[in-house]
């Protein structure tokens, strides 16, 4: 069967800073992998993307590297509120942490969070990592600047329930969802490997998942975005196991289980993974582009096939069924049977 080419609006490569985890390179390869011919990179590297030179230090890391198309977000901090737009048409989006994540960007202060909904470009998104009552304080600010607003990584029921009646008053709020936070609750905890389940949010109870999902039926949800955050699993395993899953190679085969279950159609899930993230983030169409899968075909989760530095996956074991065979990115095949063809690395970048 053939899909379009997928896009995932949220994926953290590590590069600069902790390349050890993912790079470029390794990140991109385990997009295709995926059956992900663009995908969107957050700013929390270390240095952050907050300013031109850091932002043109990334791109020119990622330059020649890239197996698939790619784009850059950009943070807002404390420091930026007045030069950070000018960076807009180089940005795939503006991105604002109003909650604990990895890294040293969270914002203290819903004045600094107004600041920069008044001045980002219209015609740009915000991305925002607001749980609870972080999400209504977005939310309120997006109607006061009479502006768009995408809600990042909505885990919990109450914060979906809110996007759901803030969109009945008409306010242009678009989220994402995570397969972990679909597919997982917090009852998978594995007590004795507790930090390899550490994740930002958190994984939630089974009520929130159900109404994730009902969300999902209700078109409520926007994109499924694998918030792709890759550790080490020394450092998962540590006293200090730093927030984050790795996903981009097991996204696909769990939708389309949830395709083949009848817990959405094969439409939604193209909406979902391509033509609302291209929407939103105003993304070209990529000509010539698709995969091939195979909806029958069964495998068994082995993280340490996987082309992501990290070598581990929350999903280790699971028997899933449907598989990608191949991707074809402006009529190249860059990816068949297995094998990201690594000498080809024709992606590019949306923003230029």
């Amino acid at each position: 069967m053939r899909l379009p080419g997928l896009i995932d609006p949220h994926v953290h490569l590590r590069d600069p800073g902790h390349t050890y985890k993912e790079d470029w390179y390794s990140g991109t390869a385990s997009a295709l992998a995926g059956g992900y011919t663009c995908v969107l990179a957050m700013p929390n590297t270390s240095p952050p993307i907050t300013d031109s030179s850091s932002l043109e230090n990334i791109l020119e890391a990622a330059h020649g590297k890239v197996h698939c198309d790619y784009g850059i977000h950009v943070a807002g901090t404390s420091n930026n509120t007045s030069t950070v737009p000018a960076l807009s048409d180089k940005a795939s989006g503006l991105k604002l942490y109003l909650n604990d994540t990895f890294g040293d960007l969270r914002l203290d202060g819903l004045h600094i969070v107004n600041s920069h909904m008044s001045a980002w470009p219209d015609n740009r998104p915000v991305l925002c990592h607001a749980e609870t009552y972080m999400a209504a304080a977005v939310l309120m600010l997006a109607v006061l600047h009479r502006r768009s607003v995408h809600i990042c990584h909505v885990s919990r029921k109450e914060e979906i329930d809110l996007i759901r009646a803030a969109r009945e008053q008409g306010l242009a709020v678009t989220c994402e969802v995570t397969p972990h936070h679909l597919f997982m609750t917090k009852s998978d905890i594995d007590s004795i490997k507790e930090g390899r389940y550490m994740v930002s949010p958190r994984l939630n109870t089974i009520s929130d998942q159900n109404a994730l999902w009902q969300a999902i039926a209700d078109g409520v949800v926007d994109c499924i975005a694998t918030d792709h955050a890759p550790h080490t699993l020394l450092e998962k395993d540590s006293r200090n196991s730093p927030p984050g899953f790795p996903g981009l190679e097991t996204s696909l085969a769990l939708m389309l289980g949830a395709v083949r279950e009848g817990r959405l159609s094969m439409n939604r899930l193209i909406e979902l993974m391509c033509t609302n993230p291209a929407r939103i983030f105003g993304l070209a169409s990529q000509q010539e582009t698709w995969i091939e899968v195979d909806m029958h075909e069964k495998w068994e989760v082995k993280a340490s096939q996987f082309y992501s530095r990290c070598g581990w996956s929350p999903f280790e074991g699971w028997q899933l069924q449907g598989r990608l065979k191949k991707v074809v990115l402006r009529n190249k095949t860059v990816y068949d049977r297995g094998e990201v063809l690594q000498h080809i690395r024709s992606g590019k970048n949306v923003n230029q």
